[in-house]
């Protein structure tokens, strides 16, 4: 468990935020440095096929110890939300937690009146930041959990288990892990993403999801003699946004309710940008919302002389359709949470993962849990104990599978 937390600490301290304004891949450079800081790790642990392509992905292999076991994959991302600042220098550890309101500064406190799941929490070892980064759990933990099962694999040649693919991926938090991986090269089966949250999760429905740009011109004339002239760009943005439903925004919607998510607006009276993100679990609904969307657009252009640009880009789909045929690997999943002492809780995400987007692309690939909550802000923190139950859980998989 020491070892673990150590490897976690490590990983957290590399600035691996993702930039959706860049077109390369990866995104960021700090993606590269760890990536490095991986392959290095991997090499020392003797695994074989070790690939670091030109795109920041990385593979390897643990080689099998028993024949004829369906090859299987497990699969983390390197990068961290741009929502905030992603290298944690700072993480305060807690041990023993005594379920209380958590201090991160003078500033900020994670509150069990705002997060009620940390009673569940108490007597765990936490991470949590100190307030101004993300804590990188999402999802630095899933490629702790992975590095640490096959180590332990490793050390204990007696646990046997086929060929274990390993495949760590950039940019999954802009929604671009998934669009250079090899599957056809990865040489699994199926596999599972390792990000989910907490203990016991067990995912295989997400959301559909889009995103929505919206370039708006407006006319700019000076304020005194602007009456009949001046069209105010910002204006029409926020008029946009009064038009979407108010109960279909994140603040307001649960289980597998959808929403409408105003990222951000940045512009002037004479321009001005705007983006949204459209997520829903049923496809009919989710065409729904962007079919309203234009809707909405189509209204104001008429209204403002084709004053809006809209782009709608559909960035992956609900991998449930995908999974069901192969409901074994929920089973098996399932089969080893229980052998290890986790109840099971098959709930859908209210987001995505890779294994969405690997899905679609012939790798049938659900989502294990890491013990991580509040991802993409600075209450991010980590359960200690419930990545050590999902270390457990993984290599429980291998072990089951090769039966």
């Amino acid at each position: 468990m020491e070892q673990m937390l150590e490897r976690f600490l490590n990983y957290i301290s590399f600035d691996t935020k993702s930039d959706p304004s860049q077109v390369s891949c990866p995104s960021t450079a700090g993606q590269l440095v760890l990536g490095e800081q991986l392959v290095k790790e991997l090499k020392e642990m003797n695994l074989q096929n070790i690939r670091h392509d030109e795109n920041g992905y990385i593979y390897a292999t643990l080689p099998g110890n028993v024949p004829n076991a369906r090859p299987i994959g497990f699969v983390a991302h390197m990068d961290t939300s741009p929502d905030l600042d992603g290298k944690c220098e700072n993480p305060q550890i807690i041990e023993n937690y005594d379920g209380q309101d958590i201090r991160l500064n003078d500033q900020f406190t994670t509150t069990v009146k705002d997060f009620p799941f940390l009673s569940d929490l108490k007597g765990h070892t936490l991470v949590t930041t100190d307030g101004t980064t993300l804590l990188g759990a999402d999802d630095k933990s899933g490629i702790t959990i992975i590095m640490t099962a096959i180590q332990y694999l490793i050390d204990h040649p007696e646990i046997k288990h086929g060929d274990i693919q390993i495949g760590f991926t950039p940019d999954e938090e802009i929604g671009r892990g998934a669009d250079l991986f090899d599957v056809e090269n990865f040489g699994a089966e199926f596999a599972y993403t390792v990000d989910g949250g907490p203990i016991g999760e067990l995912e295989y429905e997400n959301f559909n999801a889009a995103s929505v740009r919206l370039n708006i011109q407006g006319k700019n004339v000076h304020p005194g003699t602007a009456k009949g002239v001046m069209i105010n760009a910002l204006r029409i943005a926020n008029e946009l946004d009064q038009m979407l439903p108010v109960e279909q925004k994140p603040e307001y919607t649960e289980g597998y309710e959808g929403f409408f998510l105003l990222t951000d607006l940045s512009g002037a009276v004479d321009h001005a940008e705007a983006n949204y993100i459209i997520r829903d679990h049923s496809r009919e609904r989710f065409e729904e919302k962007k079919q309203l969307m234009q809707q909405a657009v189509n209204f104001l252009n008429i209204k403002y002389h084709d004053a809006i640009n809209l782009t709608i880009t559909d960035s992956y789909y609900n991998m449930r359709e995908k999974i069901e045929p192969h409901m074994e690997i929920i089973e098996l999943a399932k089969e080893a949470m229980s052998a290890v002492g986790v109840t099971p809780e098959i709930k859908a995400i209210r987001g995505g993962t890779d294994g969405a987007r690997l899905s679609y692309m012939g790798l049938p690939c659900p989502n294990l849990f890491t013990g991580g909550y509040n991802f993409h802000g600075r209450f991010e923190l980590l359960s200690v104990d419930t990545m050590k139950k999902a270390v457990e859980t993984v290599v429980k998989i291998a072990e089951i599978n090769a039966k």
